[in-house]
């Protein structure tokens, strides 16, 4: 795990930062199911998300395929619902561990833009939909989620 920063924190939440490219799918599931768990568990752990490359192409503020998982695990939508985001170095600097969620895409991105933070992340490989359909990408985000939840838990335990 590359945590950023020492993972005990006085106490305070501290975050995990997802990242992928548009920050309207994948990253936005992570998200969303992460702090759906940790207010279930009520760890000290909460999750942001943002895109690398940003798509002008994508409408509303959550991709439908997000949308549709969540609800049939019935997890709601946070209120408001905001539009994607494009990352930030404050958005790094705030985060204690960053998981960007398909290595080959996202860590040329991070090199392009924050060479600096590019072995402070952890790469998954969740496919995005030019090479998987949400019907397996999503399963595998929730699945990677909820090991990366587990080791937070215990950390948090130690």
């Amino acid at each position: 795990m590359a945590l950023v920063k020492s993972h005990h924190d006085g106490g305070r939440r501290q975050t995990v930062l997802f990242l992928c490219t548009g920050n309207f799918y994948r990253s936005r599931f992570a998200e969303v199911y992460f702090n759906w768990l940790a207010g279930r568990e009520k760890i000290s752990w909460q999750a942001d998300s943002r895109g690398l490359a940003l798509d002008p192409n994508n409408f509303g503020p959550i991709s439908t395929h997000t949308r549709v998982y969540l609800d049939r695990l019935g997890i709601p939508l946070p209120e408001p619902l905001r539009d994607p985001l494009d990352a930030t170095l404050p958005d790094f600097q705030a985060a204690q561990l960053i998981v960007a969620l398909k290595e080959a895409e996202h860590r040329p991105l991070m090199q392009s833009r924050f060479p600096e933070w590019v072995e402070h992340v952890e790469y998954w490989r969740v496919h995005d939909l030019d090479f998987a359909p949400a019907s397996e990408a999503l399963p595998q985000v929730k699945r990677q989620v909820e090991e990366l939840f587990a080791r937070l838990q215990n950390a948090d335990d130690t």
